[in-house]
């Protein structure tokens, strides 16, 4: 996850990590919360321990939990779509499920926590677009994840 975020670091709100926590989540399910809470680690050790950091404590676990409510034997079709939509929803609520910590690190009204919200909302667009579009291959990469670790 970190390797991902690190490689694709020169697109805007374009990474592979909602797709890798959808899929994760799908194969592993509890066991997921692993490699993602290793992945908030590093980022905190390589970039800072900083006010960004704070919300990765939570916001990876918001996806996880949201995948884990979805049924587990979806069929393919169905699940080839749903999965792309609800990483797009995840890129596109970063800046609100941001938001919270944000206001209250800095102390933020409540006027000034939504102004903070529209002022990123262009990015959420453009990190929903590109959740959606490697969202695309949660289905297929938990397919064979599962094919992978189907003896272990």
């Amino acid at each position: 996850m970190f390797v991902s975020k690190i490689v694709m670091e020169a697109l805007p709100n374009i990474h592979l990590l909602g797709m890798l926590t959808i899929t994760y989540t799908i194969v592993f399910r509890k066991k997921a919360l692993i490699p993602i809470y290793v992945y908030v680690l590093l980022n905190g050790l390589f970039a800072g321990f900083n006010a960004w950091w704070v919300p990765y404590l939570y916001i990876w676990t918001v996806l996880w939990g949201v995948t884990m409510l979805l049924p587990k034997n979806m069929p393919g079709a169905v699940a080839s779509v749903v999965y792309p939509i609800v990483c797009a929803i995840h890129g596109l609520f970063f800046g609100v499920l941001y938001a919270p910590v944000q206001a209250l690190m800095f102390g933020f009204t409540f006027e000034q926590t939504l102004a903070w919200i529209a002022a990123g909302f262009t990015f959420d667009i453009i990190h929903m677009i590109g959740n959606f579009a490697v969202g695309l291959l949660i289905y297929p990469a938990s397919e064979a994840l599962k094919r992978l670790t189907k003896d272990i």
